[in-house]
């Protein structure tokens, strides 16, 4: 699987799409982000629409989040409407918006 880094330094805007890879965000994104796993790291921030199976946030994101599984860790601060299968959450994060769980069928 291809991973693609956008590292501290990088500011990108518009729209980033990997559908059988990888996204990992340590610098900042303006745009809406669709991959089979995004990460977005401590520093990393996101404004956007973020979609796939996998989400990890550990840094901000602000706009709306799609995914089957989503992981929220200690530093994550969210400003968005969350819709996933499974939600684990350290404490700490921080969530601002609707949340949606819905089971696989």
């Amino acid at each position: 699987m291809p991973n693609s880094v956008i590292a501290e330094d990088l500011f990108i805007e518009g729209n980033i799409k990997s559908a059988e890879g990888s996204v990992e965000i340590k610098g900042s994104v303006s745009g809406d982000i669709t991959a089979l796993s995004t990460v977005v790291r401590a520093g990393g921030h996101v404004q956007g629409a973020l979609s796939g199976k996998t989400v990890v946030l550990e840094g901000r994101h602000q706009g709306t989040l799609q995914c089957d599984d989503l992981t929220l860790s200690a530093t994550a601060n969210v400003e968005a409407n969350i819709s996933a299968q499974t939600v684990t959450a350290q404490s700490g994060a921080e969530i601002d918006g609707a949340m949606h769980i819905c089971a696989k069928a």
